[in-house]
């Protein structure tokens, strides 16, 4: 049986981030005039859940497994294939192997907060590059396939794949791919609300506050690996 204490992990920063989420749903519900529970919860779930991993707080893989599972669902009505593929696929199975490898890597059996990592140098000019190589020949290969925005689908796709196997090894450098994701995502989400996609609104709110929190998750991990730095395993 496991045990956690200190389960309250959150700053009121973080407090300001979840309750802005769930306040900006119930505005817009209102001023929608409907209550869109798949696109709510998956929002709000979203935002809680990174909002935890940002903390190194292993609950985080709890809200995220609904998550992504609404947010493939979502994508898939959306026919953003890639996103719910992405989701289903990768997304989703990452959460249980998240959960067991950070269970292994608290910092005591019932501490609820992973112990961080960083790269070397020479780990992080081999990351850039191989993450660079990747990006463009995927988006070649959409590009063959008519995608009409290969770049940014390749850069969103690729880029989120190295950050999740990143986040789940506990390394830090899994928050500067987190913003450059977040960020192109706001992006895409804002393009299918105006083309009238049902969700996407919410969506995009939710993707801002991603950003948000991504830029937050960055400055809390570099102390979070600096005060227990563990260098990168050879």
């Amino acid at each position: 049986m496991i045990h956690f204490k200190k389960i309250n992990t959150l700053k009121p920063f973080d407090w300001f981030l979840i309750l802005g989420i769930v306040t900006t749903n119930i505005v817009y519900s209102v001023l929608a005039g409907e209550f869109d529970i798949i696109g709510s919860v998956a929002g709000v779930t979203g935002v809680i859940c990174v909002v935890l991993a940002a903390k190194g707080n292993i609950l985080n893989y709890i809200f995220g497994l609904v998550n992504v599972a609404l947010f493939a669902w979502i994508s898939y009505k959306a026919d953003l294939l890639g996103g719910a593929a992405l989701n289903a696929l990768y997304y989703l199975p990452m959460q249980f192997i998240g959960w067991y490898t950070w269970i292994k890597k608290r910092d005591s059996e019932e501490s609820v907060t992973v112990v961080a990592k960083r790269l070397n140098l020479s780990q992080r000019l081999l990351l850039a590059g191989v993450s660079a190589v990747f990006v463009i020949a995927v988006a070649y290969i959409l590009f063959l396939f008519k995608d009409p925005q290969p770049l940014k689908d390749s850069a969103t796709t690729v880029l989120s794949v190295i950050a999740m196997f990143l986040m789940v090894r506990a390394f830090m450098e899994q928050w500067t791919l987190w913003v450059a994701v977040n960020f192109i995502s706001v992006v895409i989400w804002v393009v299918a609300f105006a083309n009238g996609e049902a969700h996407s609104m919410l969506m995009v709110i939710m993707w801002m506050f991603y950003l948000v929190n991504s830029i937050s998750g960055w400055i809390s991990w570099l102390r979070l690996s600096k005060k227990d730095y563990l260098p990168a395993e050879k």
